[in-house]
């Protein structure tokens, strides 16, 4: 499971529908739909707010506001649209690792996007993350 960190809109096809299809299980683990996947590290920021449901259904809001801009059609009744929009932090270091772990995947997957990523001098976040300074973050597997 992999909930980046870096805006949608940097992830090829194949990415953006396994980030919608993932973050839809880390909503069904914060809901207590399913028993697996409760203890992913990729869970742990969520779990650490005062309201995880409500943060990953903001979160989902991005990625199906990305499908939309692409023209697919991802089904807008998956997301509770009722919360009130937070910003959460996310360290520049955790950032640069995604970015990195990101361009190896492109660069196989989609050499067009690996491109376009490459010549970025800013990546921006997924919208309801705040950058501050920082290593990798803790929760993640290196």
């Amino acid at each position: 499971m992999r909930i980046w960190s870096v805006h949608p809109k940097y992830l090829d096809t194949k990415g953006l529908v396994a980030l919608w299809r993932e973050t839809l299980l880390a909503k069904h683990v914060l809901e207590g739909k399913t028993k697996g996947y409760r203890n992913h590290p990729q869970l742990d920021r969520f779990k650490q707010t005062d309201y995880p449901q409500q943060r990953i259904n903001q979160y989902l809001v991005t990625v199906y506001e990305e499908a939309l801009e692409r023209g697919y059609n991802f089904d807008k009744e998956k997301i509770n649209w009722h919360f009130e929009t937070s910003v959460m932090p996310v360290t520049c270091g955790q950032v640069k690792y995604e970015i990195t772990h990101l361009l190896n995947k492109l660069k196989v997957r989609d050499p067009e996007k690996f491109a376009m990523l490459q010549e970025q001098t800013i990546v921006e976040p997924h919208p309801m993350f705040e950058i501050i300074e920082g290593a990798v973050e803790a929760w993640e597997i290196i």
